[in-house]
């Protein structure tokens, strides 16, 4: 027994949406595989419990990515301030965590407290885009994680 026409066209209808659907998901998916291995990576010296980063975002650029690995219940502090000799401040930092959860602010101190996940986090560096003037903004961050046995008093 054939079809009736409104079915079919019922049938392909939900066919094309779901190939819509299917092909905006794996495209999201891509660009953020491809964003998350342009983040530049975090590094912590030998034994240390910080690391600092510096850097300037030209005129065009509004943002810069890095990334770090941390276990649940790690504690830290993120600090965030001017960059000497430099026009603007990049003045917004916001901590991407693996849960899918995010924290930060403008300026100061970003985040601090105990690190919810294991997994790799990302801290976006923005300039303000309501207080640019488009020139040259500088920052300087300072990740300090904890280890474990150290985090544990503050994180119960």
């Amino acid at each position: 027994m054939p079809i009736p026409y409104y079915k079919a066209a019922a049938l392909a209808t939900r066919c094309m949406q779901t190939l819509v659907i299917s092909t905006v998901l794996a495209s999201i998916a891509a660009n953020s595989a491809i964003a998350k291995n342009s983040d530049t990576p975090l590094h912590f010296p030998k034994s240390a419990i910080s690391s600092v980063i510096t850097g300037k975002l030209n005129p065009n650029d509004n943002e810069r990515w890095y990334r770090f690995d941390a276990t649940s219940g790690q504690y830290a502090v993120i600090n965030m301030t001017p960059l000497a000799r430099t026009s603007e401040t990049a003045n917004v930092g916001v901590l991407h965590m693996p849960n899918g959860t995010q924290d930060g602010g403008k300026g100061g101190i970003i985040y601090q407290g105990c690190l919810p996940a294991a997994g790799t986090y990302r801290l976006r560096i923005a300039r303000n885009l309501m207080a640019t003037k488009g020139k040259i903004a500088g920052y300087k961050v300072e990740v300090i994680i904890l280890p474990t046995y150290a985090s544990q008093p503050l994180c119960k």
